[in-house]
């Protein structure tokens, strides 16, 4: 059920009640988003030979154990809602091929959710997952899965075996992963596939030898992860509600190389000034989960940076002076309280992955977006465009165009469920002559 009236829906027809086709054939596809349903009865039964369910963005926050009847069914995209628990049930779909649960309140897996053997797109991202059941590696036919922006800090190694992603794209970022450097999950799906595959090899070590190493702290510096800093190349100082970062933490990284600092989820304000004494070195700054209402030049300076995130802050505007990050790929700007995409970015021609959601954007320049040849993600999700101008349609760079959540009345839900080149397609064909 679409805000928009389809053309069809303007010609006047009329039936007799032999031709009454709709008392005689089965509803196969449902679409019902964008509406403010809190619950689904169990009257859902009724409507065995679905094959499309599509309830994103309500307001559900469970589903009926009648789903289970739905055998025929196989799309159901429950995204945008405020999920806790799937039902056990839903491992009776069979048939399901595409299952959209993005953007809800997730915990955990239901038992026997590799039952789904038909399964070849799963997106799991922004939920609260801590753990993925190793029974994943069951899901054989699995061609994309989507896990970024969950509380994920390990994948067991057995996601390695399948074979169909078996993967050609595995979404991990926005997780706290202490076991995957952030330079291997940049570098593709195939690298950290590899990177599982190896630890497979490795698991003849003790898993205690690895904790106490972890835990490995000099007297002086009991707050600070050396080991992070020797071995895993990482300034790790997250997760502890300070308001400011402690000298000690950058007088430990003394002569070390470090390529990756995480401060997220942290009460900072501003970012510490001695940033820049890693300017030599760093690409992996995350600074999430922050209170920062400003970008202060002393991360401009951080030229080898290629992946920043800021998400979860109070940030409406980017200073220009980050037109000098010139080798940043992807920047990651979601749930912030920006209005316009932020015009800095259309200068930094490297840039891979814009990540915006969850802002109050009413506008893009599709003329300078054009531009951005290297642009392959742009993530518009949640924010508050009435309109997508057509010449949008030019980008034709982009594979991920995601535009869920706006207030804009065309492109129609039919069309955005098509996917990214069907959406271009559709711009394109409304660009003014």
């Amino acid at each position: 059920i679409n805000v928009d009236i389809p053309e069809e829906a303007n010609q006047n027809l009329s039936f007799s009640a032999t031709e009454r086709w709709w008392e005689q054939t089965d509803l196969t596809k449902l679409i019902i988003s964008n509406n403010k349903l809190q619950s689904l009865t169990d009257d859902l039964r009724l409507l065995p030979a679905l094959t499309v369910l599509d309830i994103h963005d309500n307001q559900l926050t469970s589903l009926p154990s009648a789903i289970r009847e739905l055998e025929n069914l196989q799309k159901l995209n429950v995204s945008h809602n405020k999920l806790k628990i799937l039902p056990e049930e839903i491992t009776n779909l069979r048939n399901l091929k595409g299952l959209y649960l993005q953007h809800n309140e997730l915990t955990c897996i239901p038992r026997g959710f590799e039952q789904l053997s038909n399964l070849e797109d799963l997106d799991l991202s922004n939920n609260h997952l801590r753990t993925v059941p190793a029974s994943f590696a069951s899901l054989s036919r699995l061609l994309q899965l989507n896990l970024s922006s969950n509380q994920l800090k390990s994948l067991p190694a057995e996601i390695s075996g399948m074979k169909k992603l078996h993967l050609k794209f595995l979404a991990l970022g926005g997780n706290p992963l202490r076991t995957i450097r952030r330079e291997i999950i940049n570098k593709g799906t195939q690298e950290v596939l590899k990177y599982l595959r190896s630890k497979i090899k490795d698991d003849g070590s003790s898993q205690s030898d690895s904790v106490t190493e972890t835990a490995m702290t000099l007297p002086s510096e009991s707050r600070v992860n050396v080991h992070a800093i020797i071995s895993l190349k990482i300034l790790d100082y997250s997760d502890k509600q300070t308001t400011l970062i402690p000298d000690e933490v950058f007088d430990a990284v003394k002569s070390n190389i470090i390529t990756s600092v995480n401060f997220s989820k942290n009460q900072l304000c501003e970012i510490p000034k001695r940033i820049v004494e890693l300017k030599e070195m760093v690409s992996d700054v995350n600074l999430s989960f922050n209170k920062l209402s400003f970008i202060s030049l002393e991360l401009c300076m951080l030229q080898k940076l290629t992946f920043l995130d800021l998400r979860n802050n109070f940030l409406n505007s980017l200073p220009e002076e980050m037109e000098s990050l010139i080798r940043l790929q992807t920047i990651n700007l979601s749930f912030n309280r920006f209005k316009i995409l932020p015009e800095v970015l259309y200068r930094i021609p490297t840039l891979e992955t814009i990540l915006i959601s969850n802002n109050q954007v009413g506008s893009v320049d599709p003329q300078k977006m054009k531009t951005m040849e290297n642009l392959i993600t742009l993530d518009l999700q949640n924010n508050d465009l009435l309109q997508i101008p057509p010449e949008l349609g030019n980008c034709v760079n982009l594979r991920t165009l995601l535009l869920d959540g706006n207030p804009f009345r065309v492109p129609r839900a039919a069309i955005l469920m098509k996917g990214t080149a069907a959406i271009l397609e559709y711009l394109r064909d409304r660009i003014p002559t």
